[in-house]
């Protein structure tokens, strides 16, 4: 295919009306059977992909499922981190979508290959290939005979070819392996030992040591900088002002620290614009200059007037990622080939902004003379800083040619200049008939995008890029089409029959604060919105909430999530038991309304604050490649959405973000972890889903439908925080 990444965005979604005959996942734009395995070394297979491991185990899934295709055993697969050198351009490691995209490619790749050795190998014996068989990475026919294992088999045969997708994978009778076997996490082990595998950890020969000084909102300018300062900084120390981003280079960490510190003391910024008012999101929302849109809409728009109407209004704030590991990177160039290794979740888009951000260079680096290789972080829930740090740690290697330039952001650094998760209003409507059947719904929701990943504009998405004296403005937030699962609309569309809906989509046109994709996207408002609401709903009607939901439920595989998480519930039934201060809340979602269904119910204590106490969830991912896999992702997902719904939320003045350490950004301590409890459905015989974001929309929902069943008041603001309790309360009193 041609390149064309530098002259135009990036899509969201793989482009399958290009006249090619349809191949499975990521393999219909990576089509060569050689991007995706390699038999070079006897007894072993090197799988190549282009999504990376962020913590989820997807590597892990991956070899799965090339061992059961290959029927080879899974200590023989070796499976590569993504690398633009080698292996498939797969865009962004992102949606919930690698068991999909590249676990379906691999699937067909290995068929494929399969098919092929056993062609081979029945041309050598001269026997029917459906007699030959394959046991532990070996072929032998049906009279014993050893014929050698892929290596031996595919010995000059070229899978530098196209795809033909031919061969059929193994159906659900002839698995051994995917749901099944629980095998090691590959990654696992040095994490638990304290061994170097994290980016944090790599080192490099001659490295330096990179730190940055920002200014503390996107359009503050420098007032004043330090030179004689900087000029008497320490031999060996390197810094410098380029427009607003300023770096400092140094021999050691400890150098480039004390410099920072020193440098920032005496740097002098002059603000920018205001930000809104942290207490009045809601004002600044909907006041907000904005473009609207409707997302869906289906029946009559005008509304009878009997009936049971109801109507609210529901807000999350602005959410940071907060990953306990800060972002780093590293940087080399040696004078033509530029070399960067980053926790990046999409390094082909990322090397595609490099591109432009460097395009004004003296020398402009072209895409040929990039290579961008992954390296886990730890931690990554979403467009964090890592594709910015590495931008920064670019810009240092350029200045320090020969050596590598490691960069490291303080606590700080991530909290106030990683991208946010946006604030998000959403404003509910729904009638019931005579009948008590919902009959009109409508969805408005505010907020800015939720994406502004790299590779996806025409100008850079870098923070540095925005910074430098040649700056380009850094891109509005956009969505991802509603065919990719949609942004800040993303399960803005119930799932519930109601013949007359509509759901409008408010996105704001400024960015005061950056945003863009954190987990689950606008799914966790608008989840934790309708989810709310119909329990408000079924309170008016005079019935119990799981009936309600039953009642206006059509799919199958949603009622039976719900009924699976009720059933196998060791507490739910003995509700009436509980004591006064303890609640009950159910919830439940179809993740995009194309993947995986997730219900929840949530068990808390309130007194002067929220206390989970326990979560059980249901899920139907379909086929389940790695169950072990597949209830880690619940449960973490889960165990971040408490944290996010009881704790979380950006804080700032007019003229910075203020939430810049742990104290003033609490997030959920491991003594407050609930007990959590996943049960899955596995279906052989559908397609596989993404398990990773699943939980987060209705575990938020499970948590305020039971502090209202524990208080008997309804919290519609985000997060459920003391603060927030008694502000809902003194609402209520006051009504």
């Amino acid at each position: 295919m041609p390149d064309v990444s530098t002259s135009q965005p990036r899509g969201f979604v793989i482009d399958r009306k290009d006249g090619r005959p349809q191949l499975p996942g990521s393999l219909h734009t990576n089509r060569r059977l050689s991007q995706w395995l390699g038999f070079d070394e006897p007894g072993r297979v090197h799988v190549y992909t282009g999504k990376v491991e962020l913590g989820q185990g997807i590597l892990t899934a991956l070899m799965l499922i090339v061992a059961e295709e290959l029927d080879v055993p899974l200590e023989s697969v070796r499976i590569r981190s993504a690398s633009t050198a080698i292996g498939p351009d797969e865009g962004v490691t992102s949606g919930s979508l690698s068991v999909q995209d590249s676990g379906g490619a691999l699937r067909q790749v290995c068929a494929e290959v399969r098919a092929m050795a056993l062609q081979h190998a029945a041309l050598l014996t001269g026997q029917s290939a459906d007699t030959i068989e394959v046991q532990a990475g070996r072929f032998c026919t049906a009279q014993g005979q050893d014929l050698g294992d892929y290596t031996t088999l595919l010995k000059g045969v070229d899978l530098n070819i196209e795809c033909a997708g031919a061969a059929r994978p193994k159906t659900a009778a002839q698995r051994s392996l995917l749901g099944q076997a629980r095998p090691e996490r590959i990654d696992l082990a040095d994490k638990v030992f304290g061994q170097a595998r994290f980016i944090q950890d790599l080192r490099l020969p001659g490295l330096q040591h990179g730190r940055v000084l920002r200014p503390p909102t996107l359009d503050a300018t420098l007032a004043h900088w330090p030179a004689d300062e900087a000029a008497a900084l320490p031999p060996g120390v390197r810094c410098w002002a380029d427009g607003r981003f300023i770096a400092i280079v140094a021999a050691t960490e400890r150098d480039a620290e004390t410099a920072a510190t020193r440098l920032a003391g005496k740097i002098k910024w002059q603000a920018g614009a205001p930000l809104p008012d942290v207490h009045a999101l809601d004002a600044f929302l909907t006041s907000a200059p904005h473009e609207t849109t409707k997302t869906a809409e289906r029946g009559e728009t005008a509304w009878p007037s009997d009936g049971l109407q109801h109507h609210a209004v529901y807000l999350k704030p602005y959410l940071a990622h907060a990953s306990i590991g800060t972002s780093c990177a590293l940087a080399l160039w040696d004078g033509k080939r530029l070399e960067v290794w980053t926790h990046s979740q999409g390094i082909h888009n990322l090397r595609d902004d490099l591109v432009k951000a460097l395009a004004r260079e003296t020398t402009p680096v072209a895409k040929e003379d990039i290579v961008v290789h992954h390296v886990e972080g730890s931690g990554c829930y979403g467009h964090n800083g890592a594709d910015d740090v590495a931008f920064d740690a670019v810009l240092m290697a350029l200045r320090c040619p020969g050596q590598p330039v490691r960069v490291l952001w303080s606590r700080a650094d991530e909290l106030t200049h990683s991208p946010l998760g946006a604030a998000h209003r959403v404003a509910l409507r729904a009638r019931l008939d005579d009948t008590g059947q919902l009959s009109h719904w409508q969805h408005e929701l505010w907020a800015n995008g939720y994406s502004s990943r790299p590779g996806r504009a025409p100008v850079p998405a870098l923070l540095a890029a925005s910074e430098r004296a040649d700056a380009t403005a850094l891109p509005l937030p956009i969505n991802p089409p509603l065919a990719a699962g949609g942004g800040a609309e993303r399960n803005a569309v119930p799932a519930y029959g109601v013949p007359n809906l509509q759901v409008i989509h408010n996105r704001l046109t400024v960015m005061p604060l950056r945003t863009s994709a954190m987990r689950a996207l606008g799914a966790y408002a608008n989840v934790f919105a309708i989810e709310s609401f119909v329990d408000e709903l079924a309170l008016q009607a005079g019935e119990a909430p799981l009936a309600f939901r039953q009642r206006h439920l059509e799919d199958p595989r949603a009622l039976a999530v719900l009924q699976e998480v009720v059933q196998r519930s060791t507490w739910w039934g003995r509700r009436a038991e509980e004591p006064e201060g303890i609640g009950h809340g159910l919830a439940w979602a179809r993740y995009k309304n194309t993947g995986a269904w997730c219900a929840v119910i949530a068990r808390v204590q309130v007194d002067e604050q929220v206390r989970v106490l326990n979560l059980d969830l249901a899920v139907d991912v379909g086929m389940v490649v790695d169950l072990d896999g597949v209830i880690n992702q619940i449960e973490g997902g889960a165990v971040q959405s408490v944290s996010w719904t009881t704790k979380e939320q950006v804080t700032f003045d007019r003229e910075a973000i203020t939430s810049n350490e742990w104290l003033s950004y609490p997030v959920l301590r491991f003594s407050e972890v609930p007990e959590v409890r996943v049960h899955v459905i596995d279906r052989p015989d559908e397609p596989p889903l993404g398990a990773g974001e699943a939980a987060q929309g209705p575990v938020a929902a499970a948590l305020a439908n039971a502090v209202f069943d524990a208080l008997g008041v309804r919290v519609r603001e985000l997060p459920l925080t003391p603060d927030t309790l008694l502000r809902a309360v003194h609402a209520a009193e006051a009504a």
